[in-house]
């Protein structure tokens, strides 16, 4: 009895091993099918990359770089094609993509890093939920950095803090590096800066300080590296690194603290230390692509390698160097898990993000 209870159970056990084989089998079969008709899918096809910004810009020449060298690691090799769709801070471009351009993974775009907070806002026009674009990867990161006139009293947060008449600093508007980081120290620090707006570019504005008409200005780091005025600025001691936005000090101004550094010394409350991370994690998205919602796996895994080779391409780095454009990578895989994060606060925060890039 007991042996014939031991075959069955054999025979049982080959049968159960058997379907999960057969089962592994077709799997692999029905995964390997999918992608061979993904790669067989590009294959004279035409990718359309819509650029939320009009031609000429660091936004317009990374998509152009980039579909130069992209198509070279896509199975199929197709063309890419950009189409600059300006307007609305890169709102109408993300809104052609998410709801009329067809899910294949023939149009991709290069939005705005600071997509996400018209969402956060509320603005009308947004038509799309950020979290369901699928992230290809971005190029860089593009933390904040306030600078100031060598020549003024102001060479800390607390002379900033302390002074008698906010010193005056220039910015583009409202949506601006400058413009939102002056807002949040305010929230942070009390710390209070006379944003002047209008200007029409940052040139405009590094000008207007070294006339004297303003004292400071708030902006991205990567230019400020690298590139006139500031190399000729730094060399003659022109101007002082007050404060940087990043998570980690950046090894260009190691000697600069961080927001989250003085948050820690002037022990700002937690809901300002949320609040601070989601409108200055617009650096860590860079100039990214995304693609929109709807796209078969395998294909955003298809432009996400494409993606990531390119970066590595020896021709791409040299090009980018010449153009004077920064490189550090991040994967579509971590922007996403970001996005996620930034978008999951409780409301508490959520509504203080709305004061700050409202008021």
């Amino acid at each position: 009895m007991k042996a014939r209870n031991l075959s069955l159970g054999l025979l049982r056990l080959r049968r159960s091993v058997g379907f999960a084989v057969a089962f592994l089998i077709i799997a692999l079969s029905l995964s390997r099918s999918g992608h061979a008709q993904s790669e067989s899918f590009y294959s004279g096809k035409t990718v359309r990359v819509v650029v939320g910004f009009t031609p000429g810009g660091f936004y317009d020449r990374w998509a152009r770089l980039l579909s130069r060298y992209m198509p070279k690691y896509i199975p199929g090799n197709p063309n890419f094609l950009v189409q600059n769709m300006p307007g609305a801070s890169s709102v109408i471009a993300a809104n052609y993509v998410y709801n009329i351009a067809k899910a294949d993974g023939l149009t991709i775009l290069v939005p705005i890093n600071s997509l996400y907070l018209d969402q956060i806002v509320g603005r009308d026009e947004v038509k799309f939920d950020v979290r369901k674009f699928e992230f290809i990867g971005t190029q860089e990161k593009a933390p904040t950095m306030l600078y100031f006139r060598a020549d003024t009293p102001f060479k800390t947060l607390d002379d900033i803090v302390q002074a008698k008449e906010a010193p005056k600093c220039g910015s583009t508007g409202t949506a601006s590096t400058g413009y939102l980081l002056a807002k949040l120290m305010e929230e942070a620090f009390k710390a209070k800066l006379n944003t002047v707006t209008g200007y029409q570019g940052g040139s405009e504005i590094d000008v207007a300080v070294e006339r004297g008409e303003l004292v400071c200005r708030g902006m991205d780091i990567p230019p400020h590296f690298g590139r006139e005025p500031f190399d000729s600025w730094h060399k003659n001691g022109f101007d002082r690194h007050i404060l940087q936005g990043g998570t980690k000090r950046d090894a260009r101004m190691p000697d600069t603290p961080t927001l989250f550094e003085l948050m820690d010394q002037y022990k700002s409350p937690e809901v300002i230390r949320r609040v601070t991370r989601i409108v200055l994690s617009s650096g860590e998205f860079g100039r990214p692509m995304v693609a929109g919602p709807g796209i078969p796996p395998e294909r955003i895994k298809i432009l996400r390698d494409s993606y990531a080779r390119a970066m590595r391409d020896p021709g791409l780095i040299e090009e980018a160097k010449k153009g004077q454009m920064d490189i550090e990578y991040t994967s579509g895989e971590d922007l996403q898990t970001l996005m996620k994060e930034l978008m999951n606060q409780p409301r508490e925060v959520m509504e203080r993000v709305k004061k700050v890039l409202t008021s």
